[in-house]
Order: C-alpha cells, then sequence, then structure tokens
C-alpha cells in the first residue's frame, strides 16, 4: 500500500478548459489524472447528435484534445487516468485513446479499458417504477423515449485497474466515483466500507468541479478576490490510506485554494450536507474538519459516511419538442422603449402567423432576461439592450417561425434595429430528463480491453 497518492484533476465538465489539464499531468507529479466531462445535459446533447449524425462517435467531442495534451507527460510520468468521456460509447473511446497512445510513442501491451452497463434504454421501462420529479408511472414516458443511463459507482473502475489498466474509460459513472475508485485500488479499501468510502467520495466531490475549488466559479471582485484569475489551475489531492486528504494545485498558478474556495464547493449540488446520495456511499460532510496547513494548503479530516442504498439512480432522456430562438438589439438613448414597441410588434405578428407553440417568451438581455418578473419595477435602464426570443414548440416547422419573424425586424421593424447574420441552427431539439431509481442488482457492469 503506499503511504500516499496523488490525484489531479483533469476537466470539471465537456467544455473545460484544456490548458489545466495540461498542467497538472506536466507538473503535478501525479498518480492519476481524472477527466470528469458529464452531465445530465451533456448526455441529452450526445443523444440528440446521435439522432441527427449518424457519423457522431458517441464520445467527448474534445477526446483527442484532451489525450494530446497529457498523454506525453502522463507516459513519461507513469500518470494513470480515470475518464468518464465516453460517454454513449465507452469502446469507441477506449479504441481512440489507444490510437493516440500508438501516436505517442506507448510501450506495446499498455491497456486501456472500457466500462459498459450504464446504458439501459431497452429496459429501463421494465427495472422503474415511479418517475421522481412527479411520480407518474415512467411507462408514460414510452412513446418519447430515447436513453436512459443509470449512475455507476466506483468498483467496475477498481475491477478495470486490477487488472492492469492504465487508463479506464467509462460511460455514465458519479462524478465522484472517477476519484474515487484510484483510493479504493491503492489502498485496498472495501466496497462496503461506508466510513472510508465516505471520506473518499466526500474528496471526489470536492475534486469533481475542477477549478471551483481553486478559485474558479468564486471569485467576485471586491468581496471575494482571488489573484491571476486567468491562470487558474486545477485541484489535486494528496489522499492518505486513512481517508484524509490535502487538497492543493501546482505552485505559480492563479486562484487560490482555501478555507472559503473549499467550504463552497464542498455544499455544491449536495442537497443535504448530511446524507450526499452516490452511487458507492452516502456522504456525511457534517463531520468534516477543514485547516489550512500553508498557502494553498487545505487538509480535510473526518469526512464520514452511511451504507450505500439498495437503488441506483437512473436518467431518463425523452423528446419534449424543439425550440426556436433569436435575438436582436438596440442601442442608446430609448433602447428599452424600441425593445418594447419590438416585443409588441413580434407578439401580433407570432398570431398573424399562428404560431402554436407551449411557451413564448421575450425578455430584455441586460434588463430581466434573468430575474423575469422579480425585475425591479424601478431598475435602471440599460444603455444597450438584447432583445431575446424563443418558443417551445411540438414540431420543428412551428419553431422555425421563430426566427423567420425575427429576421423580418431588420426591415420591417422600427428604426435602428441591430440584426445578427443567421449563421447558426436557430432551431433545436430539446430532449428532457427525467429521474428514476432501479435495483442495484439488476444493473451489471462490464469490461473491454484494448491493448496499444
Amino acid at each position: 500500500m503506499k503511504p500516499l497518492i496523488r490525484i489531479g484533476a483533469g476537466s470539471a465538465w465537456w467544455g473545460d478548459r484544456v490548458e489545466p489539464a495540461r498542467l497538472n499531468a506536466e507538473r503535478g507529479d501525479l498518480d492519476y489524472l481524472c477527466f470528469e466531462t458529464m452531465a445530465e445535459a451533456t448526455i441529452s446533447a450526445a443523444q440528440v447528435r446521435s439522432r441527427r449524425d449518424p457519423s457522431f462517435p458517441g464520445y467527448d467531442t474534445y477526446l483527442d484534445d484532451r489525450m494530446r495534451a497529457v498523454l506525453p507527460a502522463c507516459l513519461k510520468r507513469g500518470t494513470k487516468i480515470v475518464t468518464n468521456q465516453g460517454w454513449i460509447n465507452p469502446r469507441g473511446a477506449a479504441e481512440r485513446i489507444v490510437h493516440w497512445l500508438r501516436e505517442c510513442g506507448a510501450p506495446r501491451g499498455m491497456k486501456v479499458a472500457a466500462v459498459d452497463g450504464s446504458l439501459i434504454t431497452d429496459r429501463v421501462l421494465e427495472l422503474t417504477d415511479r418517475i421522481l420529479e412527479n411520480g407518474k408511472p415512467t411507462s408514460t414516458l414510452r412513446d418519447t423515449l430515447v436513453s436512459a443511463e443509470v449512475y455507476q459507482g466506483a468498483e467496475p473502475i477498481v475491477d478495470a485497474l486490477k487488472q492492469g489498466a492504465h487508463i479506464v474509460v467509462s460511460g455514465r459513472v458519479a462524478d465522484p466515483s472517477i476519484f474515487m475508485a484510484p483510493m479504493m485500488y491503492e489502498f485496498g479499501w472495501d466496497a462496503l466500507d461506508h466510513m472510508k468510502l465516505g471520506a473518499g467520495n466526500g474528496i471526489g466531490h470536492l475534486m469533481e468541479c475542477g477549478a471551483q475549488v481553486t478559485g474558479g466559479y468564486f471569485a467576485d471582485p471586491g468581496f471575494k478576490d482571488v489573484p491571476d484569475p486567468w491562470n487558474f489551475a486545477f485541484p489535486i489531492a494528496e489522499v492518505s490510506p486513512d481517508g484524509s486528504a490535502v487538497l492543493t494545485k501546482v505552485a505559480g498558478t492563479g486562484g487560490a485554494v482555501n478555507l472559503q474556495t473549499v467550504k463552497e464547493q464542498m455544499l455544491y449540488e449536495v442537497h443535504d450536507p448530511a446524507n450526499y446520495l452516490t452511487p458507492d456511499v452516502v456522504v456525511d460532510f457534517t463531520t468534516a474538519r477543514l485547516e489550512q496547513i500553508g498557502p494553498d494548503r487545505v487538509r480535510v479530516t473526518n469526512l464520514s459516511g452511511k451504507p450505500r442504498t439498495p437503488t441506483l439512480k437512473v436518467s431518463i432522456g425523452c423528446t419534449e419538442g424543439y425550440i426556436g430562438e433569436d435575438m436582436f438589439f438596440y442601442a442608446g438613448p430609448g433602447a428599452l422603449r424600441r425593445a418594447q414597441l419590438a416585443k409588441r410588434i413580434l407578439e401580433e405578428r407570432f398570431k398573424i402567423v399562428q404560431l402554436d407553440a407551449e411557451e413564448v417568451r421575450i425578455d430584455y438581455l441586460g434588463l430581466n432576461a434573468i430575474h423575469g418578473a422579480m425585475t425591479p419595477a424601478d431598475a435602471p435602464e440599460p444603455y444597450e439592450i438584447a432583445v431575446r426570443v424563443a418558443a417551445r414548440t411540438r414540431t420543428r416547422e412551428e419553431a422555425i417561425k421563430v426566427g423567420r419573424e425575427v429576421d423580418g425586424m431588420a426591415v420591417s421593424g422600427i428604426g435602428m434595429t441591430g440584426k445578427r447574420v443567421p449563421h447558426q441552427d436557430r432551431t433545436r431539439e430539446i430532449i428532457g430528463v427525467w429521474s428514476s431509481l432501479v435495483p442495484r442488482e439488476k444493473i451489471v457492469p462490464s469490461l473491454s480491453f484494448y491493448e496499444v
């Protein structure tokens, strides 16, 4: 057993920056580099693209960029990689990673493992009962069902590491589990040891959002300042066999690792801090102790856990129609007055073209687009306004009407309308995400191995 392992974050979501991952690989002195690139929205986007683009491989669209950036240093250092960049095609992602390993001169026989088993679209209605959000039977989703993915835990990743995998790529695995799997493997933690796994999963939660614990999504000028926010590093966890850890980052980078940044991330998206549900364990953050032991070094101890639940969460993607969206602009004195008239014009023109929409929103970006009806009546008038128009419809044909009527505002609107060229797709399919629970014993992960 190693006395300490260093685990670095490589991403916090699909669109995250690549350079901090390269930095961790080159200067982080890591045993493991972990990439978290999935979310419910990411899976929905992948399913939509797969439906309309047969050539889409189904894995992280930035997989090539990320592997090119980190593999040379990881191979030199012996750093292993754990990632959920497989999305809806882990095997395809594994084969692609083997390609980049060969390009980087990896030794023959190096293994890449693909973890499958999270996709249960073909049997989700048999395995589930109720929709968590509204209590209705999941059978009511039958006609709109697109995909269903179960949140798997760390165990299949641990199995892959035990069988000699240098890189493990998965589909839908819970975010903290990606970071905890190396701890379970290196320290020999039992999958039912809820105290050790509570600590490990808690550390994984602190790591999963990347720069959020090093100062990203934290800075608020004048209230919470951090140095050089253009140069955030991703965090590194120095983990001990007892489940304690020190959070830090590469020296000389921007941002900060302090009690404030760690506390904010600890409470982020956990709902009940005493009962944070994951596939592996129920984490209890209320027992945690945090200590600043040096510049950009925070010790985390006393994280605890409770036995895991008998069920696993499944996200069910369903078609929910289309959105048509566009915007145009006004600036200078009277911008709000002109925007208000433009809204009235569009409302009347949507009646003329008989727009059949389940919901229509016309917002003024810069005034009320975020707070909506809660915007103060005496809010200061902005000097410039973007008018955002969006409608949710049952068909693409109806959604197209939004952009067509906004186009008309260019010369059939009012004075000084600024219009962008419609260079992008202004309609998109909506995949809504519902949740349910499946019996744990019904989900059987599978491993596939690929060698350089």
